[in-house]
């Protein structure tokens, strides 16, 4: 199976995963997560193959995260509330993102990266 890039391509850190992607010969497809949001039922398998906190998968940095004054509200909301939210927009979701058959991860660090694409 190829793995799954989830990035945002204006994003740096997406360019810097691509680039260790294809440096690294990982076979994968590509997914524009502005045009093709995760739905709540993907991010809800997604959040569970990948065992990270839930916060793990909300852009923290983001505009519309602190719009929303999220910080403040995530704490009151359900795990199917938080799934339904990251799907109403994918400049809420923390990327890149890579699905593989050995797990699901947010964010590039390398080191994880290389574990999950061995």
């Amino acid at each position: 199976m190829k793995a799954l890039f989830v990035e945002y391509p204006k994003c740096s850190t997406c360019q810097k995963a691509k680039k260790w992607l294809l440096e690294h010969q990982v076979e994968f497809t590509e997914r524009n997560i502005k045009e093709e949001n995760p739905s709540s039922e993907e991010l809800k398998e997604w959040h569970e193959r990948s065992g990270l906190d839930i916060k793990r998968f909300f852009n923290t940095s983001g505009i519309l995260y602190k719009e929303m004054k999220l910080k403040e509200r995530l704490p009151e909301l359900t795990l199917e509330e938080k799934y339904e939210l990251l799907a109403t927009d994918g400049m809420l979701v923390k990327r890149p993102v890579l699905v593989t058959e050995q797990g699901v991860l947010t964010g590039f660090k390398p080191e994880e990266w290389e574990k999950l694409t061995e």
